[in-house]
């Protein structure tokens, strides 16, 4: 696999990476995991993104969100997603690895927030990120707050 990182601001995403960004996010969070939910939510304006291309096809996709977006004082990554057809390869660790570091690059250190699917604990548990709230429902699926600080 031949990856190419795409890092950008919202108003420098082009018509065709914001497309791929929009439907990579739809296939899995929507379609795959069956789950109605509102995923333009006025955040994407202000954030950077992270994309991972193989060759010409998007395949990892991460939000790199500033403090006070969706957190008051503490930076954020969310939407992370890739494609079910690299799933295994170690691509999603990959991705998380590139995410925190960007974070740190935009946003300066500090502690990452994230809203994580109960499920991928153990995952986010590997980059130092530890649980931080109770487990709660959105959109019918068991999330929990995780911090890495």
């Amino acid at each position: 696999m031949t990856l190419t990182k795409v890092s950008k601001g919202f108003d420098d995403l082009t018509p065709h990476e914001m497309y791929e960004m929009l439907r990579l996010r739809s296939d899995v969070f929507v379609v795959e995991q069956n789950c109605v939910f509102l995923d333009l939510d006025n955040k994407d304006q202000k954030c950077h993104h992270l994309l991972l291309y193989n060759e010409q096809a998007l395949v990892a996709y991460a939000r790199l969100v500033p403090q006070g977006v969706s957190y008051p004082n503490i930076m954020s990554i969310g939407r992370i997603v890739t494609s079910s057809e690299v799933r295994g390869t170690g691509l999603g660790k990959h991705l998380m690895e590139i995410a925190i570091a960007e974070c740190y690059t935009l946003f300066g250190t500090g502690s990452i927030k994230i809203g994580a699917q109960l499920y991928a604990k153990k995952f986010y548990n590997a980059f130092g990120f530890v649980q931080s709230s109770e487990v709660y429902d959105e959109d019918g699926i068991d999330h929990i707050e995780m911090i890495k600080a």
